[in-house]
């Protein structure tokens, strides 16, 4: 009998990744794939007569076929995400082609020491992703170095654990400059979490060098630390209108976030785009049916999952891994809640 063609082969005749192979051949949305490599792959899998095999991924006896996604967030804080039911969703469609079941943890960032290896050992879970990486993660180095299994949704500079992200710093640059480009200089910033979290350091980052960039000193009176949740958007978004000289625009690293600064600048009376030009993070569904719809910086947030899920199965069995950190690109949708400068807001009637 004929050798079956492998995923492998078909990336190879395409002259493509694995990765490609799979977003192409499973038609994942948000992954921005050219026509032409599109096509490339298409016509590699038909030539091989290239055909997944269910029953052929199979792990060997032994492995719990049950893999682990894990937040380093609170349960409130996780919950509150609208942007995590996407990833989730992505994930489990790809783990559950390969047939793993999942295992759906929130861990604070002030667990114990242990909990990851506790995860992994108790309730004998095959491998992990994790979402939200910190930089102060001890336990999460110990595991890598330990030759557990895990991949990130994101990345920890010098770790070289296996990961899969956006270009938070280039999205971040992106929302900053359109508002930029709008004639705004008193640009502030509302982040997603603390900076401990790296996504949320990458798209400060990204902000600060548009700024630069654009020859405007960096000014801390205008960032503010949201911490995943519309209630820090809120509080946020009400510190930065207290200021004696408030700001004309704010980018919110977090569409979640957004939602309540938002929500903060209404109660203040403020119109959007008129008084504040407001940008968000991440493209949730809900975005562009907020009042104003709001302008964003969409990332593939299904695409991450998928991704993800991918690579854990490919670290569990032992396959070849050719590019990590895998970066997926973002791009700015641009609606009406950001508009052209204003005179900053000095509270009471303009």
């Amino acid at each position: 009998m004929a050798k079956r063609a492998t995923a492998r082969e078909v990336a190879e005749r395409a002259g493509v990744s694995r990765t490609t192979v799979s977003f192409v051949l499973n038609n994942v949305p948000g992954i921005r794939i050219s026509d032409e490599t599109r096509r490339a792959v298409l016509a590699a899998a038909r030539d091989l007569d290239y055909h997944p095999d269910i029953s052929a991924r199979r792990l060997l006896s032994g492995r719990t076929q049950v893999v682990g996604f894990v937040l380093r967030q609170n349960p409130d804080q996780a919950f509150a995400d609208r942007f995590v039911p996407t990833v989730l969703e992505g994930f489990s469609q790809a783990a559950s082609a390969q047939n793993y079941k999942i295992l759906f943890e929130t861990i604070a960032p002030t667990a114990a020491s242990g909990s990851y290896s506790h995860l992994l050992r108790e309730r004998h879970v095959d491998g992990i992703v994790l979402s939200g990486p910190r930089s102060d993660d001890n336990d999460l180095l110990e595991l890598h170095r330990s030759g557990a299994p895990v991949v990130l949704l994101g990345q920890l500079p010098g770790s070289h654990i296996h990961g899969v992200d956006v270009n938070n710093r280039g999205g971040a640059m992106l929302a900053t400059q359109h508002l930029l480009e709008r004639g705004h200089t008193r640009l502030a910033l509302i982040t997603n979490a603390d900076p401990v979290y790296t996504a949320a350091a990458d798209r400060l980052d990204g902000y600060r060098q548009a700024l630069e960039a654009a020859g405007l000193a960096y000014n801390p009176e205008l960032v503010r630390y949201g911490n995943f949740t519309p209630q820090s958007g809120a509080e946020a978004m009400a510190q930065l209108l207290a200021l004696p000289q408030p700001p004309t625009a704010v980018f919110v690293a977090s569409d979640t976030v957004a939602f309540g600064a938002l929500h903060a600048a209404r109660r203040a009376g403020l119109r959007l785009p008129d008084d504040l030009a407001l940008v968000g993070f991440d493209d949730v569904s809900l975005s562009e049916f907020l009042d104003p719809p709001l302008t964003t910086v969409r990332l593939p947030a299904y695409g991450l999952g998928y991704a993800a899920a991918e690579m854990l199965h490919r670290l569990i069995t032992g396959d070849e891994i050719r590019v990590s950190p895998l970066i997926l690109d973002t791009e700015l949708i641009v609606r009406e809640s950001s508009g052209p400068a204003a005179p900053a807001w000095k509270g009471g009637d303009r």
